[in-house]
């Protein structure tokens, strides 16, 4: 995957750059300490992956990523962990704390990798078999069509156009979906949509935590403004008075 690293401070840059370097099926393509020089650069140039800081003069990093008409995948580095819903906003594939930490970055890069390895593997639009009325949908997945029971789903994920089922067991299982597309046939009174990247299974809840569903330490699903409503309203009629 062809690379990019932006931040305005050069010690921070240049630990991306050589994680780049070092990591199989990267290559960097170029790296700027100025987002206004990067903006110049995208737009004469496709990369799939940006590494990019936020906080940074003239043209912070979330607003970079916003000017872009057809953005790479998009990872964030940043101070600051009250960006991260921020950067879900704009689709982020994944935000970083700094100082960044190799395998926080290796998280990332798979994440990124995985999402690669589909485009070139699926080829325009994936039909895809739903039956709202049933207890299960079948789903194109690579080469295969892959039966999954909404009992098995915890949450799904959105990544750009694809989505990502989250099951009780097993790895993720991706498909190129529009997030919209999957709400709007599932049963409504199992699944819930509480963010743009995000539809959970309601009986797979257990802990929220400050508006936030806690599936487990690794898996924390934000409820958005939009959702919140909605959200609370079931919260209250399942609340034990």
């Amino acid at each position: 995957m062809k690379c990019i690293a932006i931040d305005d401070e050069p010690l921070a840059l240049k630990q991306i750059c050589a994680y780049i370097s070092k990591t199989e099926g990267l290559v960097l393509d170029a790296s700027f300490e100025s987002s206004v020089e990067a903006q110049k650069y995208l737009l004469k140039n496709e990369v799939d992956l940006m590494f990019v800081d936020i906080n940074m003069p003239d043209l912070n990093g979330m607003d970079l990523v916003k000017s872009l008409v057809n953005p790479p995948m998009v990872v964030f580095t940043t101070a600051y962990s009250e960006y991260a819903v921020e950067g879900f906003k704009v689709d982020a594939l994944d935000y970083i704390l700094k100082p960044v930490a190799y395998e926080d970055f290796k998280r990332a890069v798979d994440k990124a990798a995985e999402i690669y390895r589909y485009k070139q593997i699926d080829s325009g639009e994936i039909p895809t078999q739903f039956n709202s009325n049933q207890n299960f949908l079948f789903i194109k997945s690579e080469y295969k069509v892959i039966r999954i029971n909404f009992n098995d789903i915890k949450y799904i994920e959105s990544m750009r156009e694809y989505v990502r089922f989250h099951l009780e067991t097993g790895k993720p299982i991706m498909s190129l979906l529009t997030i919209k597309n999957i709400e709007n046939y599932l049963p409504k009174e199992k699944f819930m949509r509480v963010h743009r990247s995000y539809i959970v299974n309601l009986d797979k809840i257990t802990t929220i935590e400050r508006f936030k569903i806690v599936f487990d330490s690794d898996n924390c699903i934000p409820i958005s403004e939009q959702y919140k409503d909605k959200f609370q309203a079931y919260l209250d009629q399942n609340f034990a008075l």
